[in-house]
C-alpha cells in the first residue's frame, strides 16, 4: 500500500491505495466522484477527464499515487455556490448532449481548452476536443455550446447591461 494526499473539489483526502490503482478509480470508488466516467481504461474516449493541478487529463491513464500532492476537479466540483460552471450550462442550453456518458470529461477538456484559449473558433474547437470521443451527437452542438461558453465567459459578457447614459451626451 502507499498512501496518497490529494484536495479533490477543494476536500483534501489522505489514503491508503494499492500502488497500480488508476486515479479514476480512486475518484469513483473510494470518494464517490462517480460523474468521472469510466469509458474504455484505454486513454482512448476521454470520459474520465479530469484537471490535475489545474491540466486536464485522462484519469484512466494517471496512477492514483502520481496524484499524490496534487490538486484535482472533478465534474462535480466545477459548480460554485450552487451555480453551474459556463460550460455546463452551455452544454445543457446547446443540447450539447445525448446519453450524456462523454459529457463530463467532454466539459472538463472544453473547461481547459476556454483557460488556454478564450475565444477559440471552431477548428481550435475541435483540435482542442478531439482526445475525447462522443458517439451520438455528431459534434456540432458541443461545438456549439464551446462558442456560446466562450462568449458567456468574456469579461465583458458579465458587465451591467443597464450602464446609465450620462445627461448631456456624456462626452
Amino acid at each position: 500500500m502507499a498512501q496518497v494526499r490529494v484536495t479533490v473539489d477543494g476536500v483534501e483526502y489522505v489514503d491508503d491505495v494499492e500502488p497500480r490503482m488508476l486515479l479514476v478509480y480512486y475518484l469513483r470508488e473510494r470518494l464517490g466522484k462517480t460523474g468521472t466516467v469510466v469509458g474504455c481504461d484505454t486513454s482512448n474516449c476521454g470520459a474520465c477527464t479530469v484537471h490535475l493541478n489545474g491540466q486536464s487529463v485522462k484519469s484512466c491513464s494517471v496512477l492514483a499515487v502520481q496524484a499524490d500532492g496534487a490538486e484535482i476537479t472533478t465534474i462535480e466540483g466545477l459548480a460554485r455556490d450552487g451555480e453551474l460552471h459556463p460550460v455546463q450550462k452551455a452544454f445543457n442550453e446547446c443540447h450539447a448532449l445525448q446519453c450524456g456518458y462523454c459529457t463530463p470529461g467532454m466539459i472538463m477538456q472544453a473547461v481547459d481548452l476556454l483557460g488556454d484559449n478564450p475565444d477559440p473558433d471552431e477548428h481550435a474547437i475541435r483540435e482542442g476536443l478531439e482526445g475525447n470521443l462522443c458517439r451520438c451527437t455528431g459534434y456540432q452542438n458541443i461545438v456549439r455550446a464551446v462558442q456560446s461558453a466562450a462568449q458567456a465567459m468574456k469579461p465583458s459578457a458579465t458587465a451591467p447591461v443597464d450602464t446609465p447614459t450620462p445627461v448631456g451626451g456624456g462626452q
